[in-house]
């Protein structure tokens, strides 16, 4: 486990126990890299800022204009179109899992269940797609709806969705072993139920859940969200985007965008919002078959946490929870 803190001006990442199970394993430290699950979708939606900042893209944007000329055919059937903040808002109307997906997952459910899931099978879904009711009216989280989204910025940058997310927030961030390559230098093994479990492949769906990281870039990346910018200083990265470029997109994500139905909660793009008590608190978990993961961050005191663990998530949600409780009572004595 690897729980990263910024306290007020303090800046920490404590690590605990080993990489795997056996006696040789190397022991966690900040640069052990962890399955980060649905915590990528909030790279997503940075990368979908940076990207409006520059004027490639628009968040009214349609989501059928922005997808591979040769997917035009498979059209989503929708009475309206689906735009790019539907996707980023889980307001799209799409299902929580593409047509399709579940009858190819179920031989390894336990393992890797996007493992066969790819481009082609993400375009045959999308023709087998009928939206229920008006995009932008109702919140139903959504797999589908934020992996289109990773798939439409890859194709408008003209990369593959990892090298994309490399070359426009990771390198300007200096987020020096962040990923999406499913076996990088220094992995934890995953596990559930204390068995191990091969690294996690989700390559139709890569902006829903195929990014990595250590410690010590999450840390950099939530400061990044609470300074406002990339960092500065000699060797710092520099944004050449028109319109502010990540300094922009990092304030652009944390703009609230729609209350959650029965709920006080808010939500930007991707990240989730909730007041506690005169704070604000952004946060958004994640997990795969055999990691669990929680972020968050509030610009008030300023307070930033990220926990990970290399065991599959909880039923009761017990490590997400705690680290949600170690980010709203972090910041009271910052």
């Amino acid at each position: 486990m690897t729980v990263a803190l910024i306290h007020g001006d303090r800046a920490d990442v404590r690590c605990f126990g080993r990489t795997g199970r056996s006696p040789a394993a190397p022991p966690c430290t900040p640069d052990t890299v962890f399955e980060l699950g649905s915590v990528s979708k909030t790279f997503t939606a940075l990368l979908l800022a940076e990207m409006v900042a520059r004027g490639e893209l628009c968040l009214d944007d349609p989501v059928e204009r922005r997808l591979p000329r040769c997917w035009r055919a498979a059209k989503v059937r929708s009475a309206e179109p689906i735009r790019l903040l539907h996707l980023a808002t889980h307001t799209s109307g799409l299902p929580g899992l593409p047509p399709g997906l579940l009858a190819r997952a179920v031989p390894a459910w336990f393992s890797n269940p996007y493992e066969t899931y790819g481009d082609e099978q993400l375009r045959d879904g999308l023709a087998r797609t009928t939206v229920r009711g008006k995009p932008g009216s109702r919140y139903a989280y959504s797999n589908y709806g934020v992996g289109l989204l990773g798939r439409v910025l890859a194709e408008t940058g003209g990369l593959p969705y990892g090298e994309l997310l490399t070359e426009r927030v990771c390198r300007p961030l200096g987020l020096r072993s962040t990923t999406c390559a499913p076996d990088p230098p220094g992995r934890a093994i995953g596990y559930r139920h204390g068995r191990a479990l091969p690294p996690w492949r989700i390559p139709g769906l890569p902006g829903a859940g195929a990014v990595r990281a250590d410690g010590a870039d999450l840390l950099r990346y939530l400061r990044a969200h609470l300074d406002g910018g990339p960092p500065t200083g000699p060797g710092a990265a520099r944004s050449t985007a028109p319109g502010g470029g990540l300094g922009a997109a990092l304030r652009d994500v944390q703009r609230l965008r729609l209350r959650l139905p029965h709920s006080t909660d808010r939500i930007g793009l991707v990240w989730m919002h909730r007041r506690s008590g005169d704070r604000d608190l952004y946060f958004h978990s994640g997990g795969t078959r055999g990691f669990t993961a929680f972020v968050g961050f509030s610009p008030d005191g300023p307070a930033a946490v990220a926990a990970v663990a290399n065991t599959a998530p909880a039923l009761d949600g017990r490590f997400v929870q705690a680290g949600y409780e170690l980010l709203r009572t972090a910041g009271r004595t910052a």
